[in-house]
Parts: structure tokens; sequence; C-alpha cells
């Protein structure tokens, strides 16, 4: 039986297709010996509707998901994961999480709000789940400081910086796939 990873889009108008290869890329690298799902993020343009519609995907696949499902997810994916852990008990056992240039949501502005983490949010991680983080320093959609603030936040991860790649990590997911892996 070949172990499951669930592998979360990116948003925008066109982030199910923008990702497909990222997906695809993960897949080839991973063989025949994982299996990665890669369902639609059906979302609202209503950005205060965005993080729930998002949440609850993510919820639904999790729960439709066996014990050693692997968690992969990239730009608002990533963070979507990152704030479902934190805000959720997760009832199967989770390998290991896989975030790919996940933006660290900050500011006052209203649309903000409902994407960003929740104060103290490192406690309420499970402490037994390992945590990948994955930037390129020339990304142009998550400024590189992002990673900064997780990497202060989450001391405990792992965290991979890559020269050049941008946001798309020039569709290849290879580096994340030798960390999955390495399991």
């Amino acid at each position: 039986m070949s172990k499951q990873v669930l592998f979360i889009q990116g948003g925008g108008d066109d982030g199910f297709t923008a990702d497909a290869p990222l997906a695809a890329s993960l897949q080839e690298a991973l063989g025949a010996a994982y299996q990665v799902h890669y369902p639609q993020v059906q979302a609202d343009e209503i950005i205060m509707e965005v993080a729930r519609q998002w949440l609850h995907h993510i919820d639904k696949q999790i729960a439709a998901a066996s014990d050693g499902l692997i968690l992969t997810g990239h730009s608002l994916g990533g963070s979507m994961l990152l704030k479902y852990l934190s805000e959720n008990t997760v009832r199967i056992t989770i390998a290991g999480v896989f975030l790919v240039a996940p933006p660290y949501w900050n500011g006052d502005q209203d649309w903000v709000q409902p994407l960003k983490l929740q104060e103290g949010f490192p406690a309420q991680l499970p402490k037994d789940i390992p945590l990948f983080f994955y930037q390129c320093r020339d990304d142009e959609v998550v400024p590189f400081d992002h990673f900064t603030r997780y990497r202060q936040q989450l001391p405990r991860s792992v965290f991979r910086e890559l020269p050049s790649g941008g946001h798309q990590f020039n569709d290849d997911l290879s580096i994340v796939a030798t960390d999955i892996e390495s399991l």
C-alpha cells in the first residue's frame, strides 16, 4: 500500500492550475511508493470566507485519510495547513508537514484577520509532527522575511532556503520529496 500525501494548492484565481506542476513534480520524485492526492479547493472570492472555506476543505480531506498522512501545502495552502493544525485536534497520525513558500499573514487590515495565525500558535501545534519549511530567496510573491518569521517562531522545525526558483520553485519539488522520503 502506498503512503498518502495530501497536497493543498495555493490561492489566487488560477491556484489549482498553477500548482498542478508542483503536485506532479512531487509525485514523480516520490514514485510509486507514494500517492499524491491533489484535490481542488473551491473558494469564494470574498476574502472573509476564504479562510473558512480553506480550513473546511482541509478538515474534510484529513477526516477522510488514514494514519500516516503526509501534509504538503504551497503558499496560501501551506499557511492554511499550519492554521488548521494549530487550531484543531487531528484524530489521525500525521507523518510530517511540508510547507512550501507559506505566507506569514500579519497586519491590522480587516481582510487579513481570518488568515492570521492565533497568538501563541507554536504552543498549539502538535509536538510530535515534523515540520519542514521551504522558501526561495527570489520568491516574487511571498517575501523572504516571512520565512524568517516562521524560523523565529518555530525553531524546532527544519528550514530549507533555496537561492532561486521563484514562488513556484521552477515547478520542481524534488527537495521536498527527499525530505518526505527521509521520514
